[in-house]
């Protein structure tokens, strides 16, 4: 949002969109921390899938709105606020899908359900929520300073702007989510560590949405590059490919990984290489 405001469109966006691939790349490293048998096999779960169809569906969503005609109200172009409503119906099917499934995947000697930790042995809940609260600001604060820094490298070293979102703030701005994923996976809360993922990224679309709203010289998507429009197709396929593995559900594959964590490897490396060529 502080990149759309100064009017850097497309780091902006670049930076949301680059966000969900590199994290959907970080999921398939946390399946290499994890040596029993593939992540997706072992969280499979119907949220987790629910969760993942939502974030095919805004992003397809993205993808399509520079082709609509370019209008806007008061500087908001209109597939803005269906974002937000998009999301906020998918929620409310994931949540469903949690508290009545009518899908179950097949239990094996490899499934692992998350076990919480017992709540007498963790700090009180006051003192968590000043924990997470001051973890809160501080990154707020960070994504506040890292665009104009962003900003200047972009012109000093005349690299694009694209080009400086998706590789340097996108990668950034997702080491929480890597760290995250590992310690969780680490601490046996394999759930955790693909929903983190998976829900963050749809989570992550809303923030090409909130960029087009601080944007004030237009429809931001109308904004987007072709280079960002490549982008959106990859993280399309990713998240298909990621899908495909959830409901395959292969016990391991290359490297004791899923073959989809290595599509993904070699997919979100692909990319990267085209934007560099």
């Amino acid at each position: 949002m502080t990149a759309a405001w100064n009017g850097h469109a497309e780091l902006a966006v670049s930076n949301a969109l680059g966000g969900i691939a590199v994290q959907t790349f970080f999921l398939a490293i946390a399946d290499l921390t994890y040596r029993r048998a593939n992540l997706e096999h072992a969280a499979a779960s119907e949220p987790n899938m629910m969760q993942n169809g939502l974030l095919i569906a805004l992003l397809s969503i993205i993808l399509m709105a520079p082709l609509l005609p370019d209008v806007t109200l008061w500087g908001v172009h209109p597939v803005t606020p269906l974002m937000f409503i998009a999301y906020a119906m998918g929620i409310h099917l994931v949540q469903r899908a949690h508290h009545a499934p009518m899908w179950t995947p097949t239990h094996t000697s490899e499934t692992r359900e998350d076990q919480p930790d017992d709540v007498n042995l963790m700090p009180s809940l006051g003192r968590l929520w000043v924990e997470f609260l001051v973890l809160f600001v501080i990154l707020g604060l960070a994504g506040y300073m890292l665009e104009p820094s962003a900003t200047v490298i972009a012109a000093r070293t005349g690299a694009t702007h694209t080009l400086v979102g998706v590789l340097l703030t996108a990668v950034s701005t997702s080491i929480p989510e890597l760290v995250t994923s590992v310690a969780a996976v680490r601490r046996g809360a394999l759930t955790l560590a693909v929903g983190g993922i998976i829900g963050g990224n749809a989570y992550d679309t809303l923030f090409t949405a909130a960029s087009d709203v601080a944007y004030r010289d237009g429809s931001i998507y109308h904004a987007m590059s072709d280079d960002t429009v490549f982008w959106v197709s990859l993280t399309l396929l990713m998240s298909a490919v990621l899908m495909m593995g959830l409901i395959r559900r292969q016990r391991k594959g290359p490297a004791g990984i899923g073959l989809e964590s290595v599509l993904l490897i070699v997919l979100y490396v692909a990319g990267v290489a085209l934007l560099l060529v």
